[in-house]
């Protein structure tokens, strides 16, 4: 088995996003917009396509159904050169679908179907293909069923034994009994990345920094919060830092947490210190809200290393 730099393993999700239209329709009417499109979405894909415009080897595991919209996805990935040799296609079950709902001036709103994401349990992960890799994500815990605390903690430990490092997201479709899944899996893991409106959904603090603390407190590695345009916060035990965000034109905030993960991940794979992967996960993000979608504007390798050497960002040490 060839090797891979990450293995991205989760949600996988056809995203319907619409440019920002001027206002929320009321019941009943008609509002327009410039464009609708069908698009990858979901953390395990959004990353799997950021890294690989990296130049990164990069596969996705997870499932899709056996439709339209588990074709179109399993093509756009591969087009963008990633693995797809362990996206399974589940019979009689739909491919997992966002609507995304993008209004002038204001946050983008999900309308979400599990569907075949609810059928991904981990089993499908075996030590050899984990081995393969430098990187295991899995992105989308809290929102697979049957890939809940254990069973993702029985993954990560396998990644432990064989030297391979972990990364973590959450999606939360439900706060309830959230926090004690997530304590399972901590602390076998070596990133956790949550936003800051999930770490609040988690913890019940609103201070991104205390936040991370308790992150950490429950066995996580290095944690990242991220805060949007307000940058991100990491504790790793050693130090506690704060960072800034890039200015750029906002157009659609659509999967700009993944491209910062990705961004960070691109940064541990080349051992760089952590002040720099937070940098390069600020500028994936970034060049990603410029266009809708989750992964239509990032920048690819070239792009990255060109707007980087004319911009820095501001990053404070807090302790």
């Amino acid at each position: 088995m060839s090797g891979l730099d990450c293995l991205c393993a989760g949600i996988v999700v056809a995203d319907f996003v619409c440019t920002p239209a001027p206002r929320m329709p009321a019941a009943g009417e008609l509002v327009m917009t410039d464009g609708i499109s069908l698009a990858i979405g979901g953390c395990a894909s959004n990353i799997a396509v950021d890294l690989a415009r990296l130049g990164r080897r990069s596969a996705v595991a997870g499932r899709v159904g056996d439709d339209l919209s588990g074709r179109v996805v399993r093509q756009a990935l591969a087009a963008a050169n990633v693995d797809t040799s362990w996206l399974l296609e589940t019979p009689g079950v739909g491919t997992s679908s966002t609507l995304i709902i993008n209004v002038r001036g204001e946050d983008r709103r999900f309308i979400h179907a599990a569907a075949a994401n609810s059928v991904f349990d981990g089993s499908e992960l075996t030590a050899e293909l984990i081995r393969s890799a430098r990187v295991l994500y899995l992105g989308g815990f809290l929102l697979m069923p049957r890939l809940l605390g254990e069973a993702a903690a029985k993954l990560f430990r396998m990644a432990r034994e064989s030297g391979v490092l972990t990364v973590l997201d959450v999606v939360i479709p439900d706060p309830q009994g959230g926090w004690d899944q997530l304590q399972t899996v901590l602390p076998f893991t070596d990133v956790f990345l949550p936003n800051v409106d999930e770490a609040w959904q988690l913890t019940g603090l609103d201070d991104p920094r205390c936040q991370a603390e308790r992150f950490k407190e429950a066995g996580a590695g290095t944690v990242v919060v991220t805060c949007g345009r307000e940058g991100a916060v990491l504790v790793d035990g050693r130090r506690t830092l704060r960072s800034g965000s890039f200015c750029v034109e906002f157009v659609d905030g659509t999967g700009s947490g993944d491209a910062f993960a990705a961004g960070y991940i691109h940064g541990m794979l080349d051992d760089l210190p952590v002040e720099r992967c937070l940098e390069i996960g600020s500028a994936l993000g970034a060049s990603c809200v410029r266009q809708p979608g989750a992964t239509t504007g990032v920048f690819d390798k070239a792009e990255l290393s060109a707007f980087l050497s004319t911009q820095k960002l501001a990053i404070e040490r807090l302790s």
